[in-house]
């Protein structure tokens, strides 16, 4: 899930600070979505399978998210819509807020199962 936060938050964070969605963006939301697919799978075989509860529900959605903002990144890069190029950052740290809210409340049920 680490490797999910740096990629997707390196992409995240670089397109904006570039203020202009690039390729090296883009390959990092998909590296940042892959990682955390396999994060998600591994985690839930580690609890024996899913269990719905708002963890479960806000992650499931949060994959949903990344997967929809890679592939419109992909398009808008693959179209070169250049206003959408310089532009694209703003929709990038709205899903990656949504995004954090599932990677901290698993960090925090993690600390809690724990103790």
């Amino acid at each position: 899930m680490f490797a999910a936060l740096a990629c997707y938050s390196a992409g995240v964070w670089g397109a904006f600070f570039a203020e202009y969605l690039k390729p090296v963006h883009v390959v990092l939301f998909w590296l940042g979505f892959l990682c955390d697919l396999a994060g998600t799978e591994l985690m839930r075989r580690l609890a024996g399978g899913l269990h719905w509860n708002l963890h479960a529900a806000t992650g499931v959605a949060a994959l949903g998210l990344m997967l929809g903002h890679a592939l419109w990144a992909s398009r808008v890069l693959i179209r070169r819509d250049l206003p959408r190029l310089r532009t694209f950052s703003r929709l990038s740290v709205t899903v990656w807020a949504i995004w954090l809210v599932p990677f901290i409340t698993g960090l925090m049920l993690g600390a809690r199962r724990s103790h």
